[in-house]
């Protein structure tokens, strides 16, 4: 079975568009179209469901594309393998991150790792931690930089216990000592992160009992900020998600202490391709001077 047919199904899956598939990998769209009849006839069934608004997998498609990604996953392993023992190093790094992350960690690692293995592509993919566990189970990406919290039975490296703070407007009253109780957000007006986008806010209030009026909910962490700075309401966000806002709005750690636990989840530690190894090694290696 061409790997290349497989390849541009399982973009297809995600585009939902035989056009903008073909942009992505060089095709025009009579061509993925063709392959993809090819594919279909070399199978016996249909994988798509054609409609102006573009297309939809079939129930068999559906049954197929979680092989079809393992398969794919497992030749880019392979293929980075050869590579190695060739001397040579190409390939492609599919990386699942909070926004966040991709602010203030990843463009300065990606920079020095282009230096050093320029001809490995880098791909970024942006999203909650709901989004990044799925991702990273659908074989997605190679791995991902999210919050421990909920990210099930996925193998995991720590890199950063990342503070949370309560997040108010610039005139808010200073609490006493520059300390926020969090009880203090009881009954507050208060802006919150998307249950799936985040956990660890929503831990922080459940474990201590303390219920606030949630007038706002957002994925977006900068809409969050911009609801706070144009005082629809109080939050509680993580510092590095505050950071450079220091202008817009007010942080205070809170009392008692809360935080997430960043790091990289990954599938099985054991499975990752070379370039996913050098690339967390580099992360590694880095994080004393991004934190």
């Amino acid at each position: 079975m061409d790997i290349k047919k497989l390849l541009l199904f399982a973009d297809v899956a995600e585009t939902e568009n035989f056009t903008k598939t073909g942009d992505r990998m060089g095709y025009t769209q009579s061509g993925v179209s063709h392959l993809l009849k090819s594919l279909e006839d070399e199978i016996g069934f249909s994988l798509f469901i054609r409609s102006k608004q573009g297309v939809k997998l079939t129930g068999n498609a559906k049954m197929i594309l979680p092989g079809v990604r393992s398969l794919l996953a497992m030749t880019e392993h392979l293929e980075q393998m050869i590579s190695e023992i060739n001397g040579l190093e190409k390939g492609q790094l599919v990386i699942a991150t909070f926004s966040s992350i991709s602010i203030h960690w990843l463009p300065k690692i990606i920079h020095v790792f282009q230096q050093n293995h320029p001809s490995i592509k880098i791909k970024l993919m942006e999203g909650g931690t709901d989004d990044i566990v799925n991702w990273i189970e659908s074989d997605l990406v190679d791995f991902g930089f999210v919050s421990k919290r909920n990210t099930k039975s996925l193998d995991w490296i720590s890199l950063y216990e990342d503070p949370l703070y309560a997040v108010v407007p610039l005139d808010y009253p200073a609490p006493e000592g520059g300390i926020f109780p969090i009880e203090k957000f009881e009954g507050q007006h208060f802006v919150i992160s998307a249950m799936g986008t985040d956990y660890d806010v929503h831990h922080a209030l459940s474990s201590s009992g303390v219920k606030p009026n949630i007038d706002f909910t957002s994925k977006d962490d900068h809409a969050i900020i911009s609801m706070i700075e144009n005082k629809l309401g109080i939050s509680i966000l993580p510092g590095l998600t505050c950071h450079n806002f220091e202008s817009h709005v007010s942080a205070y750690p809170l009392k008692p202490f809360c935080s997430r636990t960043l790091g990289v989840a990954m599938k099985s530690k054991k499975d990752l391709t070379p370039a996913a190894l050098k690339f967390l090694k580099l992360t590694k290696d880095m994080m004393p001077e991004l934190i």
